[in-house]
């Protein structure tokens, strides 16, 4: 596999590595939006988060929780996010989290901003989706 998150956690890539553990691994971003940019990664090779086992799972966001407090400390703001699939933005089909430091004048803007052709939706509408999302 020509993963390059892979490549960072078997250390083939040099990282600036901020912690790890025996399942999950955390480094500067090489391309980072703000200073203190952060991943989160599972050690495994895994696209999306549905598919990450429990075990990884709980010790990814455990390395998440203990990391953000750090990162936090910067700006005194946290951007947290997961691109999960290509469609969503994920430019690595390896499973990260993102922790990037905000500031009020980075004019990265609310998450709302990235989106220009926001549905409106009725309550009825919002019903029929809620349903079909809780029997999928």
């Amino acid at each position: 596999m020509d993963c390059i998150f892979c490549k960072i956690a078997k250390k083939e890539i040099p990282s600036k590595i901020i912690t790890e553990t025996n399942k999950s691994i955390a480094f500067l971003d090489a391309f980072p939006l703000s200073r203190g940019h952060t991943l989160v990664i599972p050690k495994c090779h895994y696209e999306k988060v549905q598919d990450i086992t429990d075990i990884d799972s709980n010790d990814l966001f455990d390395v998440v929780q203990k990391v953000i407090s750090k990162v936090d400390k910067l700006t005194g703001s946290t951007l947290l996010a997961i691109h999960n699939g290509k469609d969503s933005g994920q430019e690595i089909p390896h499973v990260h989290v993102h922790l990037i430091p905000r500031e009020s004048h980075d004019q990265a803007g609310p998450v709302h901003s990235m989106f220009k052709d926001r549905p409106k939706l009725s309550d009825k509408e919002l019903d029929e989706l809620c349903t079909k999302i809780k029997n999928m």
